[in-house]
């Protein structure tokens, strides 16, 4: 079905994806984004998030006209586009620059707890996890502060944690042009922690090991120094 230009979904369907949602089902390694996300500007996204957030807001019966709550739908549709959406808009994917691997140092380099905060794409709630990167110099570097810029650009989407481990990992490998690159995320979910089972003890764990990283001597001694 169809209404005002979006398909819509039968009310038994919707269960099915809601339980399909708690068992974290992934169904690509890329961002699902239809070929218009990028249609409209950042300030007509905020405009028309602010507008459709404010009416959930009045569904739910708050009272808009509170001081407290009057700015919160511009303020949440800012904060969707701005910050902790941004990750969706390839054009703020970090500026990468290389340079020549003068030192001539060729054993993998690790930068390890980058915290870094995501949303899960099944109920919106709050993804916080540090991810673990290593990668073996084909020749080139990058400065460090590019790794971490590389893993917020992605957490920064709807996302389920084992895109994010292959996003990252694919992006490092082409930014440095190499194929020796590992990742491991570590993360608490709060669709896990704060609603369904309300398990808060428990954390998921992801990798990614390509080139080099697939041997067991580099991958266990990638994992020694993340303490893994």
């Amino acid at each position: 079905m169809k209404q005002n230009g979006f398909h819509t979904l039968p009310a038994y369907i919707d269960i099915t994806l809601d339980e399909m949602g708690d068992e974290h089902i992934s169904t690509s390694a890329d961002t699902p984004l239809r070929v218009d996300a990028f249609d409209m500007s950042d300030e007509e996204k905020m405009e028309k998030i602010a507008t459709h957030f404010g009416q959930i807001m009045d569904i739910l019966g708050l009272d808009r006209s509170d001081d407290s709550l009057r700015g919160t739908p511009a303020r949440v549709a800012k904060m969707y586009v701005k910050e902790i959406f941004s990750g969706l808009n390839p054009a703020n994917f970090p500026d990468i620059k290389l340079f020549d691997n003068k030192y001539k140092y060729k054993e993998m380099l690790v930068e390890k707890n980058i915290v870094f905060y995501s949303n899960c794409e099944h109920h919106f709630v709050p993804i916080i996890g540090k991810a673990h990167v290593a990668y073996i110099s084909s020749g080139k570097v990058i400065g460090l502060s590019k790794i971490n810029r590389i893993v917020q650009h992605f957490a920064k989407r709807p996302q389920v944690q084992e895109r994010l481990t292959v996003q990252i990992a694919k992006s490092l490998c082409e930014a440095l042009e190499t194929e020796d690159v590992a990742v491991v995320i570590d993360a608490t979910h709060l669709c896990v922690s704060s609603r369904g089972v309300k398990d808060v003890s428990s954390s998921t764990v992801t990798s990614s090991f390509l080139g080099a990283f697939q041997k067991e001597a580099k991958k266990n001694e990638f994992l020694r120094y993340i303490e893994l």
